[in-house]
């Protein structure tokens, strides 16, 4: 029952505002490719930059939440915090599409990437029956309309670069007994048909989700896998908007890659800095839990050769939902941010 739980949807409000950032950053971004000028114009007093295309190639979008919050705290003066969230908004992030004009969204994404010379992360969070009717349910309102909302960001994203990050929890919740038995079957076939349409395009490569470190084992998921179609995906994602450590996630991955013809996988290291959250309800400790801290940050430099990345695909910052006093899921808590920054030193 533990996945991510709080793998979070974006609200609408806030997609359409980081859309048209991106839009608007194309005449702003340099693509020299060194990581020294490009991006400066793209939030006012932010001063947020690309990182070494050689270590991370994934695009830091410089009008993002965390950019928005330190322009604002340099402006008042507020030294102290903004340096603290300024370890947030220089590094890539994971962008979840949002129903609403998925095309327009990751055509914004990728085309603002493109320009500075990287690689959008985008995030698919729309499977029907989302997340069980929790804190983060919802989804496509059927089979219909999924295939639309997948073929809307494949043409968005055309031979651009992108890595796509494919429905967290989606077959984890298969296995674990939260989504009824009626919707296996097409939830099987929607996942296959996506990675087949995303992973078709030019310069796309898909990694579908596979759980965490923390809620089973390899053996009750790689046959689910396998039935969801990572045959044809890039490999799998860990972790997603979950705090298990990362040497227990790249353990947790091996074992799955063992599994499954031997596929790579990335790991989300977003919030695993002090690793999981051991006290309260375990079915509760996934959700805003104190004291965590940001984990590695994104990098395609990692410790295994089975690893393509570590990567921030949960926006740290980000409410898991509404539980200890939290916003609702994905909207940006500015101090649940603050906090995750003091933790990583």
């Amino acid at each position: 029952m533990y996945g991510s739980r709080g793998a979070a949807a974006l609200s609408t409000r806030r997609t359409s505002a980081a859309v048209l950032g991106a839009a608007l950053l194309l005449a702003g971004c340099s693509s020299s490719g060194d990581g020294e000028d490009e991006g400066k114009d793209g939030n006012a007093g932010a001063g947020i930059t690309q990182q070494p295309k050689e270590v991370d190639p994934f695009w830091v979008n410089p009008d993002g939440n965390a950019a928005q919050q330190l322009a604002a705290l340099e402006k008042s003066d507020k030294r102290d915090q903004a340096e603290q969230i300024r370890k947030i908004a220089q590094q890539p992030t994971g962008e979840w599409i949002s129903p609403e004009n998925p095309e327009e969204q990751a055509r914004g994404f990728t085309e603002a990437a493109d320009e500075a010379g990287r690689t959008a992360l985008l995030v698919l969070y729309n499977i029907p029956h989302r997340d069980c009717g929790q804190y983060s349910g919802g989804g496509a309102a059927d089979g219909d309309a999924y295939r639309a909302f997948v073929d809307g960001v494949a043409k968005g994203i055309g031979d651009r670069s992108a890595t796509v990050i494919l429905e967290p929890d989606a077959v984890l919740h298969l296995v674990d007994g939260c989504t009824p038995e009626e919707f296996h079957e097409e939830r099987y076939d929607l996942l296959k048909g996506a990675i087949a349409k995303l992973g078709a395009l030019k310069n796309t490569k898909v990694y579908l989700d596979a759980g965490n470190a923390g809620w089973g084992h390899p053996d009750q998921i790689f046959e689910p896998l396998k039935w969801a179609g990572i045959d044809q995906a890039d490999g799998f994602s860990v972790n997603v908007s979950n705090f298990y450590t990362t040497e227990d996630s790249i353990a947790y991955g091996k074992q799955l890659a063992a599994k499954v013809g031997g596929k790579h996988f990335v790991v989300d290291t977003s919030r695993n800095g002090n690793g999981p959250y051991a006290e309260g309800a375990p079915d509760e400790r996934w959700c805003n839990p104190p004291g965590r801290a940001l984990g590695e940050t994104p990098t395609t430099k990692t410790a295994d050769p089975l690893v393509d990345a570590y990567l921030w695909v949960k926006r740290p910052g980000e409410s898991d939902g509404e539980c200890k006093g939290g916003p609702k899921a994905g909207e940006w808590w500015p101090e649940y941010a603050v906090k995750l920054a003091e933790g990583s030193g």
